[in-house]
């Protein structure tokens, strides 16, 4: 009786594993219909660091940065919510534990850089922290209507518990010191965040800029927008404040918009005119797209 207890629980494990391979398939399909760069921005990246205890642990396409210390450690990012086992992977790879991971902060709320944080807020017990327009949209799993983006940016997993913070606030875990810096404009509650990272007793300063793009649904438009008014003026002010943070490493929510792993292969990622140039880079996009708006 017990080998044929065994035979039957074996065939309908067989039975049953086509339609789990099917269901599997059909969401991959269905991931790629939704968004056609996804697979490509989740390839694998291993892990390196980039300044003392400053680590990219992101994959290839969207950042994730680990900041460490014996105290703790502090995530930035979590790129997509396919990307969270990878991310967790990165970190232990370079002999972290998630679990010491005692705060997940973020760029922007979009899935592609907020996708995985519940997951890894899961993993680790870590809090969460974001400006009140980034807390209520990670708390929806979705753009807000002020978002430029909102009726065209994917949905992904509520991240529950968020602490609220104020621009300018100060974050610490054991040594670590962060300060968030409000560079709204591509969403409204948009952070940059920044700390120091040593080498010994030389001291950088890190920039996590976020991103400075005026992208939008098709409807949106930033010289006449209702829902969010202020998107102009935000970037403009974002941008100034980028100028003048001290910053001898740049990182960009999209590794791409600063040349993170060119400049890491050519042993060039300190480079205290980074952001400036990030900065005017961002003023050029933003004078075109208000051009091409008031041109329509």
């Amino acid at each position: 009786m017990r080998h044929y207890a065994r035979m039957t629980s074996r065939s309908v494990l067989l039975l049953l594993l086509p339609a789990a391979l099917s269901a599997q398939a059909a969401d991959s399909a269905q991931r790629a219909r939704e968004c056609p760069p996804c697979a490509e921005w989740n390839a694998h990246q291993a892990p390196f660091r980039i300044y003392g205890n400053t680590y990219y642990v992101g994959p290839r396409g969207m950042s994730a940065v680990l900041v460490t210390s014996e105290a703790g450690h502090v995530l930035l990012d979590a790129a997509l919510p396919e990307s969270a086992e990878r991310i967790a992977a990165n970190i232990r790879a370079l002999g972290f534990r998630v679990e010491d991971v005692k705060l997940i902060l973020n760029s922007h709320a979009h899935y592609d850089h907020a996708g995985g944080i519940a997951a890894l807020q899961r993993a680790s017990g870590a809090q969460v922290a974001a400006t009140a327009r980034s807390a209520a949209m990670l708390e929806l799993g979705a753009p807000t209507r002020d978002d430029p983006q909102f009726g065209a940016a994917l949905s992904y997993p509520r991240v529950s518990n968020v602490r609220v913070i104020e621009p300018g606030d100060t974050l610490r875990v054991g040594s670590l010191v962060l300060i968030a810096h409000l560079t709204a404009g591509h969403t409204p509650g948009s952070t940059t965040w920044t700390w120091r990272s040593c080498e010994g007793e030389r001291c950088l300063d890190m920039v996590y800029a976020d991103s400075q793009t005026p992208v939008s649904a098709d409807d949106f438009y930033y010289t006449r927008s209702t829902a969010y008014p202020t998107g102009v003026q935000d970037f403009e002010r974002g941008q100034a404040l980028l100028e003048r943070l001290p910053c001898d490493v740049l990182i960009t929510p999209h590794p791409g918009a600063s040349r993170l792993f060119e400049r890491a292969a050519a042993g060039e990622l300190v480079d205290s005119s980074a952001c400036r140039k990030y900065a005017e880079n961002a003023r050029r996009q933003l004078a075109a797209r208000v051009a091409r708006e008031k041109g329509d």
